[in-house]
């Protein structure tokens, strides 16, 4: 089974993830998306991250109806800080069986060589990469790897720290997000001080 691993903080889960991770399942050559919740590195607290466990359900919530697209806390259990060589060879050994690629936006592609390790993963994974609008120059070289597949994916310029802002402000942010995961943040009063 062919896996793409989409990670993220999830702060929150909004409807631009859910486009991404739907447009790999039903486009890319993939059989599954894992959004793998990103634990929040203990040496940084940051007040707007939720805890991971917030995180993680709120991706639940935004994921039942899509059958293709799996929640995995598998980071959680990982020592900190994440490196994703780390992950992937930990993913590996337990799913033998699974074949694993990363999910990246095009802003991250640009810095992968700085990433621990990034050779490694280049030789090992596929990278399926979604396109960002970014001023950053264009990694040619990367671009250009057999190991990289550049999806004709929509633009989706919508993020996580928009939707925390605009709750702080009272703004009706819901058409940004999936009902349930807005029903949870209102519930819990979260990113409104």
């Amino acid at each position: 089974m062919k896996i793409g691993l989409y990670f993220g903080t999830y702060n929150p889960i909004h409807v631009g993830h859910l486009i991404i991770a739907n447009h790999m399942a039903e486009f890319a050559d993939l059989d599954q998306i894992w959004m793998v919740v990103t634990p929040h590195n203990p040496l940084k607290k940051k007040a707007t991250l939720l805890d991971d466990h917030h995180r993680l359900q709120m991706v639940y919530l935004a994921t039942e109806e899509y059958p293709k697209i799996k929640p995995s806390d598998i980071e959680f259990k990982l020592p900190q800080p994440n490196y994703t060589v780390i992950t992937l060879a930990h993913l590996q050994e337990k799913y033998p069986n699974h074949e694993f690629s990363l999910i990246m936006g095009e802003d991250n592609l640009k810095t992968l060589h700085k990433w621990r390790n990034y050779e490694v993963i280049l030789e090992n994974h596929d990278i399926y990469v979604y396109p960002r609008i970014s001023d950053e120059p264009e990694n040619v070289e990367l671009k250009s790897h057999p190991k990289i597949h550049v999806i004709d994916a929509p633009i989706v310029e919508i993020s996580s720290t928009f939707i925390r802002n605009s709750i702080k402000e009272g703004k009706n942010i819901h058409p940004l997000l999936p009902p349930k995961v807005w029903e949870y943040i209102d519930h819990n009063n979260f990113y409104k001080k």
